[in-house]
């Protein structure tokens, strides 16, 4: 297999790590933006909530592009789109100017994990893609812990309208990178021959005996299976992207310097999870498990260990909470590294692989949408109380554990119908 594999994947985490601080960079600056401008908690979750909806809305025929046009030019094209309306943010002005902002930013990041996905597929063998997975899959919990410190850092250098300045001209400095580093493997003189011939008899799916068009994939239960657990797997792990600062600040009373400190402990358990993850079920492959058990065993198992974000709101004690969040976010990234695994080991064929990808993430940030929003409106409603949220987060990781165990068939290329 041919090395240059690995720096496309860690650059694949640096690209989701960035977007990842494109995303939370609003949550951190949201103190002072309230008080600034006058912007209530519901307005707050609103437009916390902008990004989601074209972000959601937009993995389906983000999809559908990358497996068409593949992931150099999606993933250019995408990072310098949102990079552009990162910066645009630190110029609002209203709460208009930031919903439109914020919608725009997701439509520029709706390409990332599809293109992500399908460069673990396309430059990897089966028996590395777990980790391949955990790796860029675990950008997104570095991204959103190097955001605390980081974005606090650049408030107080530069105040918030810079932060965001700043965060975006890193996002344009990637993509020129991305632009003249990638290529297929196929398309890239510097790998051998024989090393593009064992990448290319990786992909090979069995032979169909008749087309698969991308709207009856809708019609296998294990997608529906993959959706209903990514929609629980997002609505707890958005908690920590939107709203966990606040929280902290808010129901703890935590500072600024020590929200950039203690609150990154979750997110650094969370790296460790993801790559973790993604390790262990490919070592369970290479122990004679099947596809089927080594990755439900992570998906059904870090579900159940995920539920633990629903105690976090009971515990008096600072640091157990702490602890408890910790372990939910470990455990949500094993599921996460091996959710996007499944997907390359369940597509009919190559040019299916961003596009289940895509669908899977389209549910998966409904919940996006509903956790800011409905966080939010239960701060209103019960006076700054976040009990609710959390014991929805927890109960609905439950009910993911139970979607990945039963509605998800085997892990194995879905059959024509």
């Amino acid at each position: 297999m041919p090395r240059i594999r690995w720096l496309l994947i860690w650059l694949c985490f640096l690209a989701n790590a960035i977007g990842y601080i494109d995303r939370a960079n609003l949550a951190i600056a949201a103190h002072g933006i309230r008080a600034e401008l006058n912007i209530d908690a519901t307005q707050m979750g609103l437009i916390l909530s902008a990004f989601f909806w074209t972000y959601a809305f937009m993995q389906m025929p983000a999809g559908w592009v990358v497996d068409r046009i593949g992931v150099r030019i999606s993933l250019t094209v995408a990072v310098i789109w949102w990079s552009i309306f990162t910066m645009a943010t630190g110029a609002a002005r209203n709460v208009s100017h930031f919903f439109a902002a914020r919608l725009m930013l997701g439509l520029g990041e709706s390409a990332t994990m599809p293109s992500f996905t399908k460069t673990a597929f396309n430059w990897f063998p089966r028996r590395e893609r777990g980790l391949a997975c955990g790796i860029f899959n675990s950008g997104s919990v570095a991204g959103n812990v190097l955001s605390l410190p980081l974005v606090t850092w650049l408030i107080a250098m530069t105040g918030w309208r810079g932060a965001f300045i700043v965060t975006g001209l890193i996002g344009l400095v990637w993509a020129l990178a991305w632009w003249f580093i990638y290529r297929d493997p196929e398309r890239y003189r510097a790998v051998a021959p024989a090393e593009v011939d064992a990448l290319l008899a990786e992909r090979a799916a069995p032979i169909q005996s008749a087309h698969i068009p991308w709207s009856s994939l809708f019609r296998y239960r294990s997608i529906w299976g993959l959706m209903i657990g990514m929609f629980c797997l997002n609505f707890a792990i958005y908690f920590f992207i939107t709203w966990f600062p606040s929280y902290l600040q808010e129901a703890r009373g935590f500072s600024l310097t020590r929200l950039g400190t203690l609150g990154m402990v979750p997110g650094l358990m969370g790296i460790v999870g993801s790559q973790a993850g993604g390790y262990l079920s490919d070592w369970l492959l290479s122990r004679g498990w099947s596809r089927t058990a080594a990755r439900k065993t992570c998906l059904v198992g870090g579900m159940l260990m995920a539920s633990s974000i629903g105690l976090s709101a009971f515990v008096e004690s600072t640091y157990l909470c702490l602890a408890l969040f910790a372990l939910a976010y470990a455990s949500l990234s094993v599921v996460g590294a091996n959710c996007w695994t499944v997907v390359s080991e369940m597509a009919p064929t190559p040019g299916h692989v961003a596009s289940i990808s895509g669908i899977q993430n389209f549910a998966g940030n409904l919940a996006g949408i509903l956790i800011t929003t409905f966080t939010g409106v239960m701060l209103t409603l019960t006076s700054g109380s976040f009990l609710i949220p959390l014991a929805v987060a927890g109960g609905g990781c439950v009910v993911g554990a139970l979607s990945y165990l039963f509605l998800v068939d085997k892990i194995e290329p879905l059959e024509a119908r």
